[in-house]
């Protein structure tokens, strides 16, 4: 089998998980016998360029002309059986897929995720959950609010070139949605059942699962939407402050904004930005991980927890409602009140080690890589016939 992966990586500069997803299937896929070539642009390419030909990215975004004849190349090239398109945007565009049918390869398309109808991709704008543009061909009023990075004129772009090419997507056999939750709005957003097929990330395994440690974590950025200032209040409200330990690390625009909280806490230790092999560490180190997440997550880091045996507190947002539920971890509403008790619940040693034993047995099932990429193969070969 010859696939070709084509992904827009994101700026090397903020770090994507999405980026490291791509290079990870694809080691996967290279170590299960599957001939693999990659078309990889990145987006900073665009920064060594001056104004005109910026200029020439956003009117190639919008008709993909130039990608096409890089693309048609390398596609004609490796005749490939199946393209698998990630990240389009803005270097690639979804005019690739009439090249991978003119060379008969079937396409499949991973959604990573909400950009077919969000200009910004995550559904999320001014602290809340938003959906303006859904049923809005035109996505006028992410122009309005200019929610593509954070700019009038470059979301005026984006829509129109997610306009142009929304046809273009009719020539993808099966969409690979990330999670449950991805599916459902891929469904909202017109695309048939039959089409899509859900295939979790793989998460790497790090070794046995070992028995819950004392405290709590949370790992990701200090932003409003991931819920740090949510989690911090409810710690107040919770009364656990001064008894047991809650580590915070991630970062972000409120970095020193949430260490001063946390200095000002008695029991709370922001640590800021650690490396990967830390994170794991620290994990290992408490009893439960803590995910109060505030928008429509569209995957969930929640199965690194699982890999080392650690019970998740989540809250009901987006795909988190498909990944933890009640035998793995605590799901609540996000308000103080509800994570507060949860969190109270956590600092339970006999419920942490129920849950956490019932994760590592979920992430065994689901998100093992060898699990991820099998799956993945049995859709390559449904699309084969």
């Amino acid at each position: 089998m010859k696939v070709l992966v084509a992904h827009n990586m994101y700026r090397r500069a903020q770090p994507s998980g999405e980026n490291n997803v791509v290079e990870a299937e694809v080691d996967l896929l290279r170590a299960a016998g599957v001939e693999v070539q990659t078309y990889f642009r990145e987006s900073d390419e665009i920064d060594a360029l001056r104004w005109p030909g910026r200029l020439r990215v956003a009117v190639d975004t919008i008709n993909g002309a130039p990608t096409r004849r890089g693309f048609g190349a390398a596609v004609r090239d490796f005749r490939p059986d199946i393209v698998h398109l990630h990240n389009p945007y803005p270097l690639i565009t979804p005019s690739v897929i009439a090249q991978a049918h003119a060379v008969g390869a079937k396409v499949v398309a991973t959604v990573h995720n909400y950009r077919l109808e969000c200009l910004s991709g995550n559904f999320y704008r001014d602290g809340d959950v938003c959906t303006d543009c859904h049923g809005h061909s035109l996505r006028l009023p992410g122009v309005r609010h200019g929610c593509y990075r954070a700019s009038t004129a470059q979301s005026l772009v984006m829509a129109a070139a997610l306009r142009r090419h929304d046809n273009a997507w009719d020539g993808v056999h099966t969409f690979i949605a990330v999670s449950e939750f991805v599916a459902e709005r891929l469904r909202l957003a017109g695309i048939s059942a039959e089409r899509i097929q859900v295939k979790p990330n793989a998460t790497p395994d790090t070794g046995p699962a070992t028995p819950p440690g004392h405290g709590l974590l949370f790992a990701g950025r200090f932003t409003d939407d991931k819920g740090i200032g949510l989690l911090l209040d409810a710690w107040t409200h919770s009364e656990l402050d001064g008894d047991v330990p809650l580590v915070v690390v991630g970062d972000g625009p409120q970095v020193a904004a949430i260490g001063r909280r946390a200095r000002s806490m008695r029991s709370v230790e922001c640590l800021g930005t650690v490396a990967s092999h830390q994170v794991a560490e620290l994990r290992q180190r408490t009893a439960a991980c803590v995910m109060p997440s505030l928008w429509w997550e569209t995957h969930s880091s929640a199965p690194e927890s699982f890999a080392v045996g650690r019970a998740v507190i989540a809250t009901r947002n987006g795909a988190l409602a498909h990944v933890v539920d009640d035998e793995v971890g605590w799901t609540v509403e996000a308000t103080v009140e509800s994570l507060a008790t949860a969190l109270r619940s956590a600092t339970d040693l006999h419920e942490a080690t129920r849950r956490g034993t019932a994760a590592r047995a979920r992430y065994d099932l689901l998100y093992r890589p060898n699990v991820v990429r099998d799956r993945l193969l049995a859709i390559y070969n449904s699309v084969l016939g």
